[in-house]
């Protein structure tokens, strides 16, 4: 099985730059999407269901802003909008989907990059997610959690670890939920195949960013250490440019 998590800074945008050719050709099972920017989505759901998926999205209250969304080929069993709090929930940031052996979470956290308040909402929604999952974990004990988190949890996971020290998304206080998060039996998929420098899933649109690699590693597959014997392997594709992030694949037995 094949998941792919991709924030594609507008869902439309993406489509224009090719985002149905490239899924015509990576053809994974799962796709999870952030950022789609998008309310009136049957505009395209069609392109979409073409390629055999299911599709279930999430816009934000607030035209043109947030959203994620779950696209299967497989019909999930259940799917749940949002984490019972309308802060969150009204712009559209996490997205679940039950099937028989597991489940998958669409998630896009919040950005502290605008100043001290959204740093703060984004400090709460960590604490917020932590709580939410440690209770789904009762009920779904294989989780997999795919999508843009805006942290770079070590060193290795950002260009410039030093001049970004007191930067929203690599603080010590984000970096720090990144290791209890994991340590409450969460896997991150990449490092466990790839322990490699210079991965990143984020550039700056600035001073050519992009072309330098000079990238953060925001986006990620949590997955759950009971699937552990399942992961397969883990893969970020640079190449694809239809957005400032890149797509993120998960492949499990």
């Amino acid at each position: 099985m094949k998941i792919i998590s991709y924030n594609v800074n507008g869902i439309r945008s993406a489509i224009n730059k090719g985002l149905i050719s490239w899924l015509q050709i990576s053809k994974p099972d799962i796709l999870c999407l952030q950022e789609i920017k998008l309310s009136e989505t049957e505009l395209v759901s069609p392109l979409f269901e073409e390629l055999g998926f299911f599709c279930y999205w999430y816009p934000a209250q607030k035209r043109g802003y947030s959203g994620v969304a779950i696209l299967s080929k497989q019909k999930p069993n259940h799917v749940e909008y949002g984490i019972s709090n309308h802060l969150y929930d009204s712009e559209g940031r996490v997205l679940r989907a039950d099937f028989d052996s597991f489940s998958i979470i669409s998630a896009y956290f919040p950005s502290g990059t605008s100043g001290d308040e959204r740093q703060g909402l984004k400090i709460k929604f960590l604490d917020e997610f932590y709580v939410y999952i440690q209770e789904l974990q009762k009920d779904f004990s294989n989780l997999i959690i795919s999508g843009d988190v805006n942290i770079c949890h070590r060193e290795i996971d950002i260009h410039n670890p030093k001049s970004n020290a007191n930067s929203s998304g690599f603080l010590p206080e984000e970096r720090a939920w990144v290791g209890k998060f994991l340590d409450m039996g969460y896997i991150d998929s990449f490092r466990y195949f790839n322990q490699e420098p210079h991965n990143y899933s984020w550039w700056s649109y600035r001073a050519g960013a992009r072309q330098k690699n000079l990238g953060w590693r925001i986006d990620y597959h949590f997955v759950s250490v009971g699937l552990k014997n399942q992961l397969k392997n883990a893969a970020i594709y640079p190449e694809q440019l239809m957005s400032d992030h890149c797509p993120i694949e998960l492949c499990l037995l």
